[in-house]
């Protein structure tokens, strides 16, 4: 039998225990709940997931996956992961003059992190974690300008300051405005404190916190913040977060743009004791047509699996690098 024979069984038999496993789930499950009396989110869960933000164009209005596109599709995930892990050939020869050289070795160990599985929401399978619009996709208003935008059009480049790198290269910030909005491939992990008056949740990468301050009023100061101003209330069994006074620099074409008008609220309810229903709804009138809204299932992480320091690169030298090579180049020199 060929190793990728031997994937595709593995992949039918782990998708029909995860169905049986479903099926003889006990209808009598409790609610955890904390010592104020409300349901206890606390724990180190995780956010990644194959599901992407958007749905493909090609797949249209198509919401959900059958069980076989499943079946495919966690078999393909198994393939490239074989093949990323097979030796290079010692012979290849060298890149064509002037080829982009990128991360590729990176970006292989990196696709380790996200699990080579589909998880289901409200027990479908879904094939993007937007719900609405129905085709899946962000509605980016035309001709919208964000942060960078503005800067690429008063004719700075991503290296005339550090203000054009990524917020990831300058250690500030990783990912979208609120890391949990999207399905990040590395480090996707976060944990949940809870007392009385707050919950924080903090992100491992870049170790950001958010500190939510429970049944009270947002700041009168507006002044924008890293991730935002966040206010939350308990409605039933459901968290209930809104945050606006996002920093613009927090706009990420790659994932979600936003202006200084972007504002989100969330839902998180625990329905087992291993999983929350994560939902959101993004408003931005600058930035989109309409408001956009999505869900996913964040999973409880093994106990094995913590968080640990995430550090990025100490000292930041990567930055100063950039900047002194950019200004080398300026005058001429190769």
């Amino acid at each position: 039998m060929s190793k990728i024979s031997f994937i595709v069984i593995l992949c039918s038999i782990t998708f029909s225990v995860q169905l049986f496993a479903q099926s003889e789930s006990a209808t009598d499950w409790q609610m955890p709940r904390t010592e104020h009396g409300h349901p206890d989110l606390q724990g180190i869960w995780l956010f990644g997931s194959r599901t992407p933000l958007q749905r493909p164009t090609r797949l249209g209005a198509k919401q959900t996956y059958t069980e076989q596109d499943v079946i495919d599709l966690e078999s393909a995930m198994r393939e490239a992961m074989v093949r990323q892990d097979a030796d290079l050939d010692p012979g290849r020869g060298a890149p064509e003059q002037g080829a982009r050289i990128g991360q590729e070795a990176d970006d292989t160990f990196l696709a380790h992190f996200r699990r080579p599985e589909l998880i289901r929401v409200h027990g479908e399978f879904r094939t993007s974690v937007i719900l609405d619009p129905p085709d899946g996709r962000i509605p980016l208003r035309e001709g919208f300008q964000d942060f960078g935008a503005k800067r690429r059009a008063a004719g700075l480049g991503n290296t005339d300051g550090p203000e054009g790198q990524p917020l990831s290269g300058r250690c500030l910030i990783f990912g979208a405005a609120l890391p949990s909005l999207t399905p990040m491939m590395m480090n996707p992990n976060m944990q949940i404190v809870q007392t009385k008056d707050y919950v924080m949740v903090m992100t491992e990468m870049i170790h950001d916190a958010r500190i939510i301050r429970l049944d009270s009023e947002h700041f009168s100061h507006n002044i924008p913040s890293w991730m935002g101003d966040s206010v939350g209330h308990w409605e039933g069994d459901t968290l209930v977060v809104h945050s606006k006074n996002f920093r613009p620099e927090q706009s990420s074409p790659r994932s979600i743009s936003l202006s200084e008008d972007f504002e989100v609220l969330e839902r998180y309810t625990l329905v087992s004791d291993n999983e929350i229903h994560y939902s959101f709804t993004v408003t931005d009138e600058q930035a989109y047509a309409s408001p956009f809204t999505g869900e996913r299932t964040i999973t409880r992480n093994a106990p094995e699996e913590q968080i640990y320091e995430y550090a990025c690169h100490e000292g930041n030298y990567s930055l100063s690098i950039i900047l002194a090579g950019a200004r080398r180049l300026d005058a001429g020199e190769h």
